[in-house]
């Protein structure tokens, strides 16, 4: 059997509990995926993006909804190696990917700005947006899972000093008639990181130039290292702390809530406090 082919029948069987039944359920409960969507699946060349699209190509083959795909590779000025290296891991996933260029890198080199990542990030969204409506889609897919998730979640409260999350689905303000995915939303990294060594893969971790050298480890440099190394801790006293976080979203007691803001318009508990 083709290494390929050993790969999707992986994620089907050995992680059909962890993987696959929890990426079906996502696009299910959120109703990502509709009859006759043409959907731009985002591959950047890391673990979370090939499985997505591994993902999506078995639903494409076997799902009851009809759906057209796209799997796509934005180039922001890779070094030879990264680009190679991605180019090769599609070979073995079988993954027809379109690769287009952009100079992002060369702009934020450029850039004077104290925050390179957010600036990619933002431009990355644009070229990401105009490729998929060049294509005639009307949805684009990203690989954010649910570690994402909860790590977005406490950032927004203890640096945004605000309760928001990575929600599974946006339509684009910018773009009409584009609206963002994430299918894999409900799967978990470890799951993805034990995907990726059963089938001996490996991929690229951050092929930015400005942080070519970061890991796993918190160094001080990430927020976001800092979240998974603050779960990671919490995990030791409660192993459902991730879990419970996730499901506190979805049951919000808004008889406890001190303010919320909506549309631009801001509300406080004190607005109907005397009607009761």
């Amino acid at each position: 059997m083709e290494k390929y082919k050993e790969i999707e029948r992986s994620i089907i069987t050995k992680f059909r509990k962890d993987i696959w039944s929890k990426f079906v359920k996502g696009v299910s409960k959120y109703n990502l995926i509709s009859e006759n969507d043409n959907i731009m699946v985002c591959i950047s060349g890391g673990k979370d993006s090939f499985l997505l699209a591994k993902c999506i190509e078995e639903l494409q083959r076997h799902g009851k909804v009809k759906f057209s795909a796209h799997y796509v590779v934005m180039d922001p000025g890779y070094n030879e190696y990264n680009r190679s290296f991605i180019i090769d891991n599609a070979k073995t996933l079988n993954v027809p990917i379109e690769i287009f260029d952009s100079n992002i890198f060369d702009i934020v080199a450029s850039d004077d700005g104290k925050n390179p990542c957010y600036l990619c990030a933002r431009m990355r969204r644009g070229y990401l947006y105009s490729k998929a409506k060049e294509l005639g889609c009307n949805k684009i897919a990203l690989g954010h899972h649910f570690d994402d998730f909860i790590e977005t979640t406490l950032l927004s409260m203890f640096y945004g000093s605000e309760i928001k999350t990575m929600m599974p689905k946006l339509h684009s303000d910018n773009f009409e008639g584009l609206e963002l995915i994430r299918p894999l939303l409900l799967v978990k990294e470890e799951d993805i990181i034990s995907w990726k060594k059963y089938n001996e893969l490996t991929f690229i971790n951050c092929a930015c130039r400005f942080t070519e050298g970061c890991s796993l480890i918190n160094d001080g440099t990430s927020k976001r290292k800092e979240m998974k190394e603050l779960i990671k801790n919490m995990r030791k006293v409660n192993p459902n702390v991730d879990q419970n976080i996730f499901k506190a979203l979805e049951n919000v007691n808004m008889n406890c809530i001190l303010g919320w803001h909506k549309d631009g318009d801001n509300f406080s508990f004190l607005d109907n406090y005397d009607e009761r």
